[in-house]
């Protein structure tokens, strides 16, 4: 028999070991992985390090902090259009983000976070969170920074609480938006970011290269909490100028019954035709609505959106509203008996809250609305208030309103008269607190009896557009007018100002400073002045189309408070708050500032509507008052709550004077004349 020495191998069997090295491979490596998994199920399960498998490793501080871990991340930017030489005036779109996680052992409610952006951030868009202040996006941001609280996640509860549960105990922001001023590249990092919620104290952050900051905010052992606020579930109730509630009635399936209640806690905050925004989070709509009305009802909306696919065999033309952002007013006082829209208890007032040492029963003002709700929240527990809050008035302070906050049930009385109450279903909070406006409503003018010229209100003391006045100076001082010119509309009042500057000697500028632009005008004018006292008269312009019901208006004193003796027109009350403010209101019959009307004659200016009365003071407590050097005059003027533009300047009386000076001076030249020659001869 032959043999060969070398062995051929069939090319079957080559295959077949191809494939079993294969098969092998693959159940390593798929045993690697499970390995790996096991290993993080038991990491999960006892050991240290949290089962966070191929996740990268918290930072230390985070591990360390019994707290609020806080961090911000800058993740890029690119240019946006146009292009610009300039760096300075370069936009750049960014992204990054904020994140908010409980480390601690209680319950975080009702987070919220300040972020100190600081090169001239436009913010488009904050995902996970709401502006505090209720501001819509865009929002400028990069001059003050901004504060931001939580949208659907409002509260951050512990990891006792939760096992540790990420989606429980993190809340996530998510930046886009732009910026102005840095080079390539610049990395935009905010100030400083910190956790705003009280009891609660943050050091200065830190940075870790160039686009990480983080800081731990652990609590304040100096805060103290009451005993029930710490045993509730629920955040207290806050104090503001305005506190919004919105409770919850009744609840279904599909809708529930609401009920908003607004109350001045202001003593000189006030709303005249107030109206009321807000922005709905799920696609909500209003089908009814008690006490109150929405100034458009439109069904297309509903129709041809969201709920139309929801609700498909509704009638939505019986609906009362389908935006997403309602304005919703008061209703006039015929509606008050109305059986659909009235019979409410503190509805129906045309818009009026007043503060409560004018008229306690109408600082209060109400409504109720049955409100739909769509899938997936159609169930009875399923409940969410809508956002981005905000209320304000024609001539009225301006209120920034901050976010929904959940607090107790709102407990009611039984309407039977029986000793008993009944609880909300669900109650939220909303605070609104009065801000200085950026451009006043109203403006104060000053005058004398000891001096001729009237000190008129600042030059566009509620705002000029330069575009709109192309004939005089929006930076111009105002021109001293005689009396006479406060009774006539700015517009007919160059000819007398530039006549009185010609008989006064005044310089007259080439163009002319523009006029104050407000709707309405006071005049303090101090008329007398004597050994146990003074008086000044307070006169009330109102230059525009709508009259004022129930006016008011307070003055700051700050060495008269204690001397004022009587005001003879209107009613005066001296206030324990704020400090040494008077305030004055119509009497009963002439609490009516009518609005400005045509003439008798038509050739002759409108004439504005006008109160007027005349104010004592006694001299007992501040006996050395000088009133020519402006101790006379207020130092803050409101007018139904809104803060007046004041004059830069006092009426010094030397136009007055000008003319005795001179003959004292021709006196003295005189007299010194025959002296010196006398002693000659």
């Amino acid at each position: 028999m032959e043999t060969s020495s070398s062995m051929k191998i069939p090319w079957s069997f080559l295959f077949l070991l191809f494939l079993g090295v294969f098969a092998a491979r693959v159940e390593v490596s798929y045993g690697q992985k499970a390995a790996k998994l096991g290993a993080g199920a038991g990491a999960s399960g006892g050991g240290d390090d949290g089962g966070n498998g191929d996740k990268p490793s918290p930072p230390p501080e985070q591990e360390d902090c019994d707290g609020i871990f806080l961090t911000y991340t800058f993740i890029s930017r690119e240019k946006e259009y146009p292009r610009k030489k300039n760096v300075s005036a370069q936009a750049w779109a960014f992204t990054s983000e904020a994140s908010i996680l409980n480390a601690g052992t209680e319950t975080l409610k009702a987070w919220k976070m300040y972020v100190g952006f600081q090169n001239r951030e436009i913010l488009v868009s904050a995902d996970g969170a709401v502006l505090v202040d209720g501001s819509d996006f865009p929002a400028s941001v990069g001059k003050n920074g901004t504060y931001l609280s939580g949208d659907q996640q409002t509260d951050l509860k512990n990891s006792v609480d939760t096992a540790g549960d990420i989606e429980q105990i993190q809340a996530k922001i998510a930046f886009k938006g732009t910026q102005f001023g840095l080079p390539a590249k610049a990395v935009p990092m905010p100030k400083t970011i910190r956790l705003v919620n009280d009891g609660y104290k943050c050091p200065a952050p830190r940075i870790r290269g160039k686009t990480n900051m983080f800081v731990c905010c652990v609590p304040d052992p100096k805060f103290k909490v009451k005993k029930d606020d710490k045993d509730s579930k629920f955040l207290p109730r806050q104090n503001g100028d305005l506190s919004i509630t919105y409770d919850v009635l009744d609840s279904y399936s599909n809708n529930y019954m609401a009920q908003v209640t607004i109350d001045n806690l202001h003593p000189l905050g006030r709303l005249d035709h107030w109206n009321l925004t807000w922005e709905w989070q799920k696609n909500e709509f209003i089908q009814t609505m008690r006490g109150a009305y929405t100034h458009k009802k439109d069904m297309s909306e509903c129709l041809y959106g969201p709920a139309g696919k929801a609700y498909k065999d509704m009638d939505f033309s019986k609906v009362m509203n389908c935006e997403k952002k309602p304005t919703i007013t008061d209703l006039p006082p015929t509606m008050k008996d109305d059986e659909k829209v009235g019979k409410l208890p503190k509805c129906c007032r045309n818009g009026t809250i007043l503060p409560t040492i004018m008229n306690e029963t109408q600082s209060q003002a109400q409504f109720q609305l049955q409100v739909f709700k769509l899938p997936p929240d159609d169930n009875r527990t399923a409940l969410t208030p809508p956002q981005k809050w905000s209320i304000y008035g024609p001539v009225n302070p301006n209120y920034v309103c901050g976010p929904p906050i959940r607090v107790a049930p709102t407990l009611f009385p039984d309407p039977s008269g029986l000793q008993s109450t009944t609880a909300a279903v669900a109650s939220w909070q909303v605070v609104c607190n009065i801000t200085k406006p950026k451009v006043p409503r109203c403006c104060v003018s000053f005058s004398s009896y000891f001096s001729e010229s009237i000190v008129p209100c600042n030059t566009c003391a509620c705002g000029c557009k330069e575009d709109e006045n192309p004939n005089c100076d929006p930076r111009a001082k105002a021109m001293l007018l005689p009396a006479e010119a406060l009774l006539v509309p700015f517009a007919n009042r160059t000819q007398k100002a530039k006549a009185w500057a010609k008989i006064k000697h005044f310089d007259i500028p080439k163009k002319l400073p523009c006029g104050d632009n407000c709707g309405v005008s006071l005049n303090w004018h101090i008329d007398s002045d004597y050994q146990s006292g003074w008086t000044a008269r307070l006169t009330l312009f109102n230059w525009g189309k709508e009259p004022f019901q129930d006016w008011f208006t307070a003055v700051e004193m700050n060495k008269a408070f204690l001397d004022y003796e009587n005001v003879y027109s209107f009613n005066g009350t001296r206030m324990a708050k704020p400090k040494n403010t008077i305030l004055f209101q119509g009497l009963k019959g002439l609490n009516y500032l009518i609005e400005m009307r045509n003439a008798t004659n038509p050739k002759d200016p409108r004439v504005p509507g006008k109160q007027q009365s005349v104010i004592s003071f006694k001299k007992h407590h501040y006996h050395g008052i000088n009133i020519k050097a402006g101790e006379g005059f207020p130092s803050i003027v409101l007018f139904n709550g809104e803060e007046c533009s004041l004059p830069k300047r006092f009426p010094n009386g030397s136009d007055h004077q000008a003319s005795s000076n001179v003959l004292l001076i021709l006196f003295v030249a005189i007299a010194s004349f025959v002296f010196m020659t006398d002693r000659f001869h």
